[in-house]
């Protein structure tokens, strides 16, 4: 029982750190992106070019948010441990029926042959 504990306890860590890692991301998104449009409009970095480079590259850490926040929402929350361990499960019994198919295979090829 004290086992279950600790593990529901470490997962519970694991995910908070998870959370906390992104809520800082989100946090140091929007001061860079905020940095970046300020940097771009009042002070004239990249006046050389045509083109807008500060929103490129908000819409690239964007891209890079939103693929952090479907990690911490969406795969680490039903791909956990126990999702581990039941597709593990899965998999050694899929393994065993191929092996005893085989075994038995293996033994009628014995009797036919005696």
């Amino acid at each position: 029982m004290e086992k279950e504990v600790h593990e529901q306890y470490e997962y519970a860590r694991r995910r908070l750190r998870q959370k906390k890692v992104l809520y800082f991301h989100f946090v140091l998104f929007l001061l860079g992106s905020l940095f970046l449009f300020i940097a771009n409009r009042f002070f004239g970095f990249g006046e050389g070019t045509s083109q807008n480079w500060c929103i490129w590259g908000i819409t690239i850490w964007l891209f890079l948010f939103i693929l952090h926040f479907i990690k911490v929402y969406i795969t680490d929350r039903f791909m956990n441990k126990k999702w581990e361990r039941e597709q593990i499960d899965r998999l050694v019994a899929l393994q065993q029926k191929r092996i005893s198919q085989l075994e038995s295979s293996i033994n009628e090829e014995n009797e036919n042959k005696i």
